[in-house]
């Protein structure tokens, strides 16, 4: 489906709530058990969670779910509800009378965009989109665009739509890379002559109190990437996969990583096939090759999220919506 949801066990639900001043949601990847994970933070203002316990150095090497969220700092709020939803189910490292499930996250800036700046996700919101990608199933389609994490997102300081994109790459020995991404970037979108242009219309705001639009947000941005793959990765190995992703971030988006960016690449192995280490010459070139894939998997992934927020229908309907509390 050239989706992360190629990479068998991998699931991925969005949350979201437009209207009524909102536009914003959760995206949360649910891996299966025993999945490796791990994290590469290179953007110069990052709003993120539990990002520490993925250093390979630290005692639990593998991640129960990850959160993607709008909302800045405040919508790292969401991971809490993942949280509590995987310790439901049993997920996460065995303590005396419960589990503690290691969910880390990463925010977007999309604050206001729909009009009300308090108008952010949660912790229902994320406990919603973690119930939300356990339901929909192994190697179910995911919605790209204007949803969950991305459904407030733009990309060039409004120039164009951002939003969820995703892409997957098969390697021989049945090795498979995919990648998903939240894209809300201040750099342009890259895109080679012979492919697929943008439409490059702009994202109009809601009017201000007076009935004026209102001067387009500057230097507030981020891009966030998942990676998955199949393959049996040690924690370094995955670590060493997330900073590879960052290559295909450079490619895609210019510029990339800069103060005012948060751009974020977490990695998830599951552990399903393992890559040739017969020797050490071939335990580096299937690294490489691997690695190499998941750069080029990013870069796909986020060039997709912009075109698929210029022509994928986010009407009612089409995704789970968020219902508050109460409502």
């Amino acid at each position: 489906m050239n989706s992360i949801t190629d990479v068998a066990g991998i699931r991925v639900g969005h949350v979201q709530r437009v209207g009524e001043r909102w536009l914003t949601g959760v995206t949360v990847v649910l891996p299966p058990a025993g999945t490796v994970g791990s994290v590469d933070v290179r953007g110069g203002g990052p709003g993120t969670h539990e990002t520490d316990a993925l250093d390979p150095t630290t005692l639990v090497s593998t991640v129960d779910a990850v959160v993607l969220t709008g909302g800045s700092a405040f919508g790292l709020a969401s991971a809490i509800g993942a949280q509590l939803w995987c310790e439901e189910q049993g997920r996460g490292f065995a303590v005396p009378g419960t589990v503690v499930p290691i969910v880390p996250a990463a925010a977007i800036f999309d604050l206001g965009r729909g009009g009300d700046v308090k108008a952010r996700p949660d912790a229902n919101m994320g406990y919603q989109a973690a119930a939300a990608a356990f339901a929909s199933g192994d190697h179910a389609a995911v919605v790209r665009g204007n949803v969950g994490a991305g459904t407030g997102a733009v990309v060039a300081r409004g120039q164009y739509k951002g939003g969820i994109g995703t892409s997957s790459i098969t390697l021989d020995g049945g090795v498979i890379v995919g990648a998903i991404a939240v894209v809300n970037a201040m750099g342009a979108p890259v895109f080679r002559a012979a492919g697929p242009q943008p439409s490059a219309r702009s994202v109009v705001p809601p009017l201000d109190a007076r009935g004026r639009v209102p001067a387009p947000p500057q230097g507030l941005n981020t891009t966030l990437v998942v990676i998955a793959t199949n393959a049996v990765l040690d924690p370094a190995e995955c670590k060493r996969t997330a900073s590879a992703g960052h290559a295909g971030l450079a490619r895609a988006l210019d510029p990339s990583h800069t103060l005012a960016d948060g751009d974020t690449v977490f990695a998830l192995a599951t552990g399903g096939v393992g890559l040739d280490r017969s020797t050490e010459q071939a335990r580096q070139v299937s690294l490489i090759t691997l690695q190499s894939a998941a750069a080029e998997a990013v870069r796909l992934a986020i060039l997709d999220g912009v075109l698929a927020a210029e022509s994928v229908s986010t009407a009612a309907g089409d995704f789970p919506a968020y219902q508050p509390v109460g409502e």
